[in-house]
């Protein structure tokens, strides 16, 4: 049930669905988003107030960093009281690791906060930004019978899919399906009308605020493994100066190689407390170290078992347990522990 009486807050970073095209190099450029309803007049007949706030200049997304996310965090912490929900504009490639991030950032969220984007931009003839971003305020405003958020957590959609933002991953350059949710179910579907799984969606402390976390460490890295990777390459990325943490892409169900040389240098990087997160480079399924015997010597080693989670969502989950003061042990100990459900432990 749509509130005719939601305020929704327009957040826009940038990305394609705020481009046009440069006519003479072909390039595309930010346009003007205080032209929005210019451009798009369908918001114009939305049955709720919308406001906007701009990032200036717009940020390509390839240009997104811990301090844009602290700065999206700010703005929905100052204007939180403010509005029903919110929805942020973004480009779609680095929106995987900016949902991941905000989820955690964003602890016991009671209202809903939106990523979307689009393929191409809002002003083309077949873009896919008009669709996403209508149907992306009306979940912001979307209300139950009790007058509470339908969604009060953080999603991303993109093209009819809702899908929790830190089981995202991009999964295609070129179509307008460019995202899932691999290992969790979508928390919604828009067709005619917009479906929601309410079994899948957060349920908050609603006797409890919610907390804006700011903290964050960008000491992490990410080692993924092929084969004949050199010794040099491993070493390279544990002896990064200052390291703290490694999200280890392994193969199938957390196995890796054997070779003395290479448990030689996770060994003594684990010795010297990094902290190395196994999770698997399939999209679908998760870590199970103990299927095998290259997954039980890592699990032997002390490599922590990330499940099905993202390497999104580990990488910026490092970041902000690190960010927050934890040491290297309970680092460990937190990071298989689901925090706004990032991942599922099975047995």
């Amino acid at each position: 049930m749509i509130d005719r009486n939601a305020k929704v807050l327009l957040i826009y970073t940038g990305g394609t669905i705020g481009m046009v095209e440069n006519a003479e190099t072909g390039a595309l450029e930010p346009f003007n988003f205080s032209h929005l309803y210019a451009n798009m007049p369908e918001i114009k007949r939305l049955k709720f107030n919308v406001e906007t706030y701009l990032f200036d200049p717009p940020i390509d997304s390839s240009d997104m960093s811990p301090s844009i996310w602290q700065h999206i965090v700010h703005v929905i912490e100052d204007l939180y009281n403010e509005f029903d929900g919110f929805v942020i504009l973004h480009g779609t490639d680095t929106m995987a690791y900016t949902a991941s991030a905000l989820s955690l950032m964003l602890d016991n969220l009671t209202k809903p906060v939106i990523l979307t984007g689009s393929q191409l931009p809002i002003g083309k003839l077949r873009t896919d930004g008009k669709e996403n971003l209508i149907t992306a305020l009306e979940i912001a405003a979307d209300k139950d019978a009790a007058g509470r958020p339908i969604v009060p957590e953080l999603c991303v959609y993109m093209q009819n899919l809702l899908m929790r933002g830190n089981r995202t991953a991009k999964i295609n350059a070129n179509n307008f399906s460019a995202f899932t949710s691999p290992n969790y179910p979508y928390l919604g579907e828009a067709g005619l009308n917009i479906r929601y799984s309410s079994q899948f969606i957060l349920k908050p402390d609603y006797t409890k605020p919610v907390y804006f976390n700011y903290a964050m460490d960008p000491h992490v890295v990410i080692l993924k493994l092929f084969p004949g990777i050199s010794g040099e390459v491993v070493r390279a990325h544990l002896e990064i100066p200052g390291l703290k943490g490694v999200v280890l892409e392994t193969y199938g169900t957390g196995n890796s190689p054997i070779y003395p040389w290479f448990t030689d240098l996770l060994q003594e990087a684990i010795r010297r407390e990094i902290v190395i997160v196994n999770v698997t480079q399939c999209l679908y399924g998760g870590v199970e170290m103990h299927r095998y015997e290259n997954g039980q010597r890592l699990e032997k080693l002390g490599a922590v078992s990330g499940h099905d989670i993202t390497t999104e969502a580990a990488l910026t989950k490092l970041m902000i347990l690190f960010g927050e003061g934890k040491t290297p042990a309970e680092v460990n100990r937190l990071m298989p522990v689901p925090r706004r459900g990032e991942l599922t432990v099975r047995g």
